[in-house]
């Protein structure tokens, strides 16, 4: 049975073997005997045992477990024995290639270099893990930023999330070395090698300086230069920039503020709207319908809300940290597993709602329909034909034009879809009879699904007593995808035939030329004669004079001869001669031969002639 000792070592507790801490102690106080004469010795020693008690939490597979011998001998060989190690200054001197061999790059590890930044470090730390030149990272930055718009998120994340090289360690870690005796060591040496060069530097400017000054003393009256010196002791240039890093900072400090308030007030509104609302109805993205996603896919909605939250609740947070960390310097990093396990959460959340967006797409690439025509051999030309919506008392009770889809109830208590997406244009024609054509519509991955789609679409109207009565929404059935279905009547009405349009039309038809929809807006509750492609109000004041009747007659020698012009077009006759010209062209007739000119081209038609013409 084996004595079991708690060590605290670099600040993290351990469980040890005694007879492992015996031999993890020599090895400790041997490493400390070989640094007695060294500069930054406790620097050395701190930074070492912190790589020691890294290598041992990497070993341990609970808190529970107790370090051996084993580990003890692992850690030993990755370090080094110090006798491996010639730790004098000559020997930095003389042999650098000894301490500077560098592992593969697979050892290296992630962290900021904030020793050659510009800004937070993300950029140097990167060029350190890729082994390339920290130019183009920053390059990169540069085109993301000016290119995509992306790059000053990314790399505000990558500032949150990338720890920063503090300690000896890290900073070897970070350029792929070793972390053992010797590479700690020379790293310590360097540091206080540059140290003193620019103690030294700064030394011998000083001792220039005072030598000038002395020479200057010499010179001029002491009195006069030490007011002088006083009044000079602080620059212009000192003073200027004073006040330029006081602004900074201050600038600093409200974008903190700002940073703040905005990731606090987005996660207070997430919350609010995930307990109220929810998410789905206050996060929209361009061309992407949540409800219709969730209705797709048979996804329950409170799913989808709470993707969102973690989506835009995550980047909300990491903001609000951010400020908060350029208010408090000294704030308590959050750990490297919380924010690993934030950008999991949050990667996770990008790729399902990437994945929604392409399928939802992909689902509107084909689009199909189905045509109904129907003619009304009951509305002719000198007809008025009455036109009106028709709601329903239950779910559809409003009388406008929307592409969206609601939910209700009909008079027997079974759920429908519907939607308002019903559009009404009015056109004329040459046809002796009006008639009317439905025409549904309806997309989906391929042309076939698109229009069976469009099959399922339920839409009805009625003729009664010359009135046209038209739903004002049409129903797709309960477990239907919405895939912009819609309806589209085409009312064709015989040139010559009154329209009167109820005003509960007004929003479900657009006089625009891409339809040539004859009926304009603004003239419901009128009485209009439909004329080629357009239409004449018969009941507006500013129109009145139109009204009445226009007619000319003229008597012409002879009993059957006359010359009448009117509304209805010109017509002529003599003894030999008739003539009659109107909408639907002309037509002209003599004993011999009789002649019609109309859109469907020049009939001539000779008569036989009679005995008494003979």
């Amino acid at each position: 049975m084996n004595k079991t000792v708690n060590i605290n070592l670099a600040g993290i507790f351990f469980h040890i073997d005694e007879d492992a801490y015996l031999k993890l102690q020599r090895y400790l106080e041997a490493i400390k005997r070989s640094f007695t004469d060294s500069q930054g010795r406790s620097e050395i020693i701190s930074d070492i045992e912190a790589r020691i008690a890294e290598l041992f939490a990497e070993r341990m597979k609970h808190d529970k477990q107790v370090i051996g011998g084993k580990e003890v001998d692992e850690v030993i060989s990755i370090m080094g024995q110090p006798e491996d190690y010639l730790v004098d200054d000559e020997i930095f001197e003389d042999e650098p290639n000894t301490y500077t061999k560098r592992s593969s790059s697979n050892s290296r590890k992630l962290y900021r270099d904030t020793e050659n930044s510009y800004v937070g470090g993300v950029s140097s730390g990167l060029a350190h893990y890729f082994g390339i030149d920290t130019i183009w990272i920053r390059l990169a930055w540069i085109l993301l930023v000016f290119g995509a718009g992306t790059g000053v998120i990314l790399y505000i994340l990558l500032w949150i999330l990338i720890p920063e090289a503090v300690s000896t360690s890290e900073k070897i870690a970070m350029t792929g070395e070793p972390v053992n005796i010797s590479n700690i060591e020379k790293k310590i040496r360097d540091g206080l090698q540059s140290a003193t060069d620019n103690v030294s530097k700064a030394g011998n400017k000083l001792k220039e300086g005072l030598g000038n000054a002395s020479d200057s003393i010499s010179r001029v009256d002491l009195s006069k230069q030490g007011n002088s010196i006083k009044s000079s002791s602080k620059t212009f240039f000192d003073t200027f920039t004073d006040i330029l890093m006081f602004f900074l900072k201050l600038f600093a400090k409200f974008v903190g503020i700002i940073l703040m308030i905005t990731g606090a007030s987005t996660l207070i509104g997430l919350v609010i709207g995930l307990v109220s609302v929810g998410v789905v109805d206050t996060i929209h993205f361009p061309g992407i319908d949540w409800l219709d996603v969730a209705n797709s896919y048979g996804i329950p909605l409170w799913v989808i809300s709470i993707v969102l939250f973690f989506f835009i609740g995550i980047i909300a947070f990491f903001i609000f940290y951010l400020g908060l960390k350029i208010l408090i310097n000294n704030l308590k990093s959050i750990g490297i597993f919380a924010k690993s396990a934030l950008l999991g959460v949050w990667l996770i959340c990008l790729i399902t709602l990437i994945v929604f967006a392409v399928k939802q797409g992909m689902s509107y690439k084909e689009k199909g329909a189905t045509v109904n025509t129907e003619k009304f051999e009951g509305i002719t030309a000198n007809d008025t034909l009455v036109v009106s919506m028709k709601g329903n008392d239950y779910y559809a009770d409003r009388f406008y034009r929307s592409s969206g889809f609601n939910t209700g109830f009909n008079e027997n208590g079974e759920k429908v879809t519907y939607s308002h997406d019903v559009r009404l244009i009015v056109k004329s024609t040459r046809d002796s009879v009006a008639k009317v054509k439905v025409m549904k519509t309806a997309r989906g991955n391929s042309h076939k699904i698109a229009k069976e789609r469009a099959e399922n679409i339920s839409y009805h109207y009625s003729l009664s007593n010359k009135e046209l009565t038209l739903d004002n929404h049409f129903i797709i059935p309960s477990n239907e995808r919405f895939r912009d279905q819609e309806i589209e009547v085409t009312l064709y009405l015989p040139i010559g035939t009154t329209l009167y349009a109820d005003d509960n039309t007004y929003n479900y038809h657009s006089n625009s030329s891409y339809y040539n929809d004859i009926l304009e807006n603004g003239t419901e509750e009128h009485y209009l004669r439909i004329e080629n492609n357009s239409t004449r109000c018969l009941d507006c004041d500013d129109n009145t004079h139109e009204e009445d009747d226009f007619e000319v007659k003229v008597d012409l020698n002879g009993e059957n001869s006359k010359l009448q012009i009117n509304d209805d077009g010109i017509e002529a006759k003599t003894n030999n001669l008739e003539v009659k010209i109107d909408d639907d062209g002309v037509e002209a007739g003599s004993k011999n031969v009789d002649v019609k000119i109309d859109d469907d081209g020049i009939e001539i038609t000779s008569k036989k002639k009679s005995k008494n013409d003979e």
